[in-house]
């Protein structure tokens, strides 16, 4: 076996099409030598059908990240399929309607709060229940979209990504002591699912496409892809607690 991933064993979370990062993440994997496993939430058929149209055909696992069931009982689960885990893929986040689109100032608690626990409590939530299959060198890698700015329509997913930043930084400093790394990706706007949720989201589209300096694509999640695979292989061995930014440059350049 050979590949950047060669031998490692990974869980990848957010598949929904094969539009998504994380379906990019798991085809990757695959193809430079990792065994990958899935979880799905809801429409678990769904995910078993995107997952045949991976290099290999991958097994899904249901997980609802808000059900401690389901992340009590995720590390037998996975241990069905493989013997241990070398790296873990977050790639799970969701707001309420409310919480989008300008509803900053209207969305109630109770909105905000489903948003918090499944797009940055989770995050610490899917390590812990997966450290039981993980051992030193292991890595932690999340998605998120720039958090250092308030964005037009993005409202508390954006608050939801700040804290799901600082969250890695934390894991990093309690996770640091075993070996086992996390980091985050940061990619810029694409033509994801996630995305289409989102009012208004096309006005990232333009600003992106102009002016990041390498130009921008909104519909090739291969770049944030590979991104992930570097962080989750042996070449990162000393980094943590870090953002990568797959964005183009955007994030580099003044308003």
């Amino acid at each position: 076996m050979s590949g950047l991933l060669a031998g490692k064993r990974l869980l990848v979370t957010g598949v929904i099409t094969d539009a998504s990062i994380a379906f990019s993440v798991a085809k990757l994997a695959q193809e430079n030598g990792a065994q990958v496993v899935l979880t799905g939430f809801g429409r678990l058929s769904l995910v078993e059908r995107i997952a045949k149209r991976l290099p290999e055909p991958a097994p899904v696992i249901e997980l609802d990240v808000t059900n401690a069931e389901h992340l009590a009982g995720l590390a037998d689960k996975v241990r069905e399929h493989v013997d241990g885990l070398d790296g873990v893929v977050h790639s799970i986040g969701f707001a309420p309607q409310s919480c989008l689109g300008g509803g900053f100032l209207d969305a109630p608690w109770e909105d905000v709060a489903t948003a918090l626990q499944v797009s940055t409590y989770s995050y610490k939530s899917l390590a812990m229940a997966a450290l039981p299959l993980m051992s030193a060198g292991g890595a932690v890698v999340g998605l998120t979209f720039d958090a250092t700015k308030a964005w037009p329509v993005y409202d508390w997913m954006g608050v939801a990504k700040a804290g799901l930043e600082s969250a890695s930084r934390y894991l990093a400093l309690h996770l640091g002591k075993q070996g086992i790394r996390s980091n985050l990706v940061a990619a810029g706007p694409l033509r994801t699912i996630a995305a289409k949720s989102i009012p208004g989201f096309d006005q990232f589209e333009d600003a992106w496409t102009e002016r990041a300096p390498l130009g921008w694509s909104l519909t090739d999640q291969e770049p944030a892809a590979r991104a992930c695979l570097a962080l989750l292989s042996d070449w990162f061995p000393a980094t943590t607690g870090e953002i990568v930014h797959v964005d183009g440059g955007y994030h580099a350049i003044g308003a």
